[in-house]
């Protein structure tokens, strides 16, 4: 099974995107993004220095347009498995199409700017903490009054916060770990970001986003996001809520995934999946050069097309944590229609009504009465048309 990922920021480099520009209708592809997300991809993505392409706000779109443009160079269609880290989890969302590309860059765009902006109203920024106890770990995170903005395996946590407490926490780090000052503009993936989450889902509202037809992986908890709604809900309120990519990882290991293709610019992902993922291959696609391996690895690992008739379903999840609790009266075999109820989530705050997205025959129960569920998780099958 094959898995393709998508980084987020951080692994930008100055004129990584040059090579590409050889091949045909690429600059012509990215002068298009680029006017749909504010900012000159082509030349961000080869002539601007260092310190330019760390400017958050130009950052995000060109990391979002550069996965899209390798990934339509590879056969994309025996990839199984689509990921991506923090604002690559956008360029993933329009490889299993959920959005559109023009959507993605646009959405990379607002996100980056408002981050970027959110960003400049008080001064906060983000630590890596590497090694040490991951339980203690945290709580010394906490203990500075600091949020796990990232956790994303391999003995990497990243905190995030006000720069008070960032400089705490690196007076006194964890036992047998080292705390390491990132250089970006401010707390990702804390709350400090609300107000770019309110801007994004504004923007976001009036896009119409398609149904996943790849697994996709959500940052937020590592869980398989098959409705494309919830998906985008999701991608909006990322901003805020910690990047868990070393549930992603976890997920990954579970499906069997044999093999992993990092798109542009790579190294991050795959440096995490190598030390985390034993056994399976990882390739790691930075220039057209790499393309060769890449469509040899989806070959041998991807999965082969079809034209075998094969049933059409659609998967109920949940949208919260919580227990379970289905519909008494509707067993498998019921019919159900676009929108209706067929259970409830018990949260602490009360019931948490669940529906179908679609119309058909309850095929199969996924959860049962009172199991303990995570957002995300599958709770019906629902297979066929009314």
């Amino acid at each position: 099974m094959l898995a393709v990922l998508a980084p987020g920021q951080g692994s930008q480099k100055p004129g990584f995107l040059t090579p590409w520009l050889t091949l045909p209708g690429a600059e012509a592809r990215l002068r298009w993004w680029s006017a749909l997300s504010g900012v000159d991809l082509v030349h961000l993505g080869t002539t601007a220095d260092e310190a330019e392409i760390k400017d958050t706000a130009k950052t995000q779109p060109l990391l979002v347009a550069a996965a899209l443009l390798t990934a339509e160079q590879l056969p994309m269609y025996d990839a199984t498995v689509v990921a991506g880290h923090s604002v690559g989890e956008l360029a993933a969302a329009a490889l299993a199409g959920v959005l559109t590309p023009e959507a993605a860059v646009t959405l990379a765009g607002v996100r980056g700017r408002e981050m970027a902006a959110a960003c400049a109203l008080e001064p906060t920024g983000m630590s890596a903490v590497l090694g040490g106890d991951q339980d203690e770990v945290l709580r010394a995170i906490e203990a500075a009054g600091l949020y796990a903005a990232n956790r994303n395996g391999a003995g990497q946590i990243v905190a995030a916060g006000a720069v008070a407490g960032l400089e705490k926490l690196s007076a006194n780090p964890p036992a047998r770990a080292r705390v390491i000052t990132l250089k970006v503009a401010g707390a990702f993936h804390t709350p400090y970001m609300a107000p770019a989450e309110e801007s994004l889902g504004k923007v976001a509202a009036g896009i119409t986003p398609g149904t996943p037809g790849k697994i996709l992986l959500s940052n937020r908890d590592g869980t398989a996001v098959d409705h494309g709604p919830t998906m985008l809900l999701r991608l909006v309120r990322q901003v805020t809520v910690p990047v868990r990519w070393d549930q992603c990882m976890q997920t990954l290991a579970d499906l069997g995934v044999t093999a992993v293709i990092e798109l542009a610019p790579a190294g991050t992902l795959a440096g995490l999946a190598k030390r985390t993922l034993k056994g399976i291959e990882i390739v790691q696609v930075n220039t057209p050069d790499d393309l060769t391996a890449a469509r040899d690895t989806i070959a041998r690992h991807g999965t082969a097309p079809t034209h075998e008739p094969h049933p059409e379903f659609s998967v109920v999840v949940s949208g919260t944590a919580g227990t379970f609790t289905p519909l008494p009266d509707l067993t498998e075999g019921s019919p159900v229609s676009t929108g209706q109820l067929i259970g409830a989530i018990q949260t602490r705050q009360g019931p948490v009504d669940v529906t179908a997205h679609d119309g058909g025959v309850l095929t199969e129960w996924l959860a049962n009465l009172d199991d303990p569920v995570a957002p995300g998780q599958p709770l019906a099958r629902i297979g066929g048309q009314l």
